[in-house]
């Protein structure tokens, strides 16, 4: 499976996390694909690589927040 399968299928996957170490272990992965992306992206400059890493980025955002929780 190449980098960007793993990227979109991450995308379609379903976010509902029922645990704060489903939320910790979904981050980690997220944050991963991103950088490797990011390594990817640095060499051939594909806007599509960087419309994958926004979404991404948007994705991570989401499960950070809801990580932190209220103040």
């Amino acid at each position: 499976m190449t980098l960007i399968d793993k990227a979109l299928e991450f995308e379609q996957r379903k976010h509902t996390f029922k645990t704060t170490s489903e939320r910790i272990e979904s981050s980690r992965e997220v944050k991963a694909l991103i950088l490797d992306i990011n390594d990817v992206y640095k060499e051939n400059k594909d806007p599509k690589l960087m419309d994958i890493m926004k979404r991404l980025t948007a994705i991570k955002q989401k499960i950070e927040k809801r990580l932190k929780g209220r103040s």
